[in-house]
């Protein structure tokens, strides 16, 4: 199963972004169904499927199937973009699209799913590690850093929370290299964010925030380390 939807998957990348130029989402957009470039949009993915499939018509039916749904898809899509948030809709999009590619894998393999596999030790615990340094480490930082109020310079060019992304973000990468045991790649990640806060720092002048930004930064690859610390520790356990 895992091959025809890596196939599928495969002809979906290259009809809905490496061949679709951008005049034609524009085109799409103020025309809608009207758009020509919907059609030539459909036929490349048409191209793409069959081409990715081998040429393999026993899965016609299935390639009729990801036609209708892709046409019927774009088609809510583009008729949504002045009422739905833009980053939304994109998502929803290509949920979508991959619900309906994996549907038609299903249809054509004898696939079972073990929910015990699901529910596993090593699943649990990698869920519960995502959540851990997603939603639990920004409330206990905030708990911690609470006790000091830093003003910085310049809010007002800062992206609107920023920082909590880059500290998410910052805390996935150190989970993810420790259980790929990739340490030194970590002191990687700490030098470039120290490299890229060293000019504001510098040109603040303020210890305070020095000292600030650095046990934010501490606390926070601390705690991703913790986290990834546990997470090998139970998936090693038997």
């Amino acid at each position: 199963m895992m091959l025809l939807v890596l196939k599928l998957v495969l002809a979906h990348a290259i009809g809905d972004f490496v061949l679709q130029p951008e005049k034609w989402v524009i085109d799409k957009a103020s025309k809608k169904h009207k758009s020509k470039y919907l059609y030539y949009h459909i036929l490349v993915h048409a191209i793409a499927l069959i081409v990715a499939l081998q040429f393999d018509f026993n899965y016609w039916l299935g390639i009729l199937s990801i036609l209708a749904s892709h046409y019927i898809i774009d088609l809510i899509k583009i008729n949504l973009t002045e009422k739905v948030n833009a980053r939304l809709l994109f998502f929803l999009d290509q949920i979508a699209h991959l619900i309906i590619i994996v549907l038609v894998a299903l249809a054509y393999t004898s696939y079972s799913i073990d929910f015990s596999e699901i529910y596993s030790k090593n699943n649990i615990a990698f869920l519960l590690s995502i959540i851990a340094i997603s939603s639990i480490a920004p409330v206990v930082m905030r708990l911690m850093m609470s006790q000091w109020v830093i003003e910085e310079d310049n809010t007002d060019h800062s992206l609107e929370k920023a920082g909590k992304y880059i500290g998410i973000l910052e805390r996935l990468f150190v989970f993810g290299f420790i259980i790929l045991n990739q340490w030194s790649a970590i002191g990687l990640l700490i030098t470039a964010k120290s490299v890229f806060r060293f000019g504001d720092l510098s040109k603040s002048k303020n210890r305070k925030l020095t000292e600030y930004v650095l046990i934010g930064t501490l606390v926070s690859f601390g705690i991703a380390i913790a986290v990834g610390l546990a997470y090998n520790y139970v998936v090693k356990l038997d």
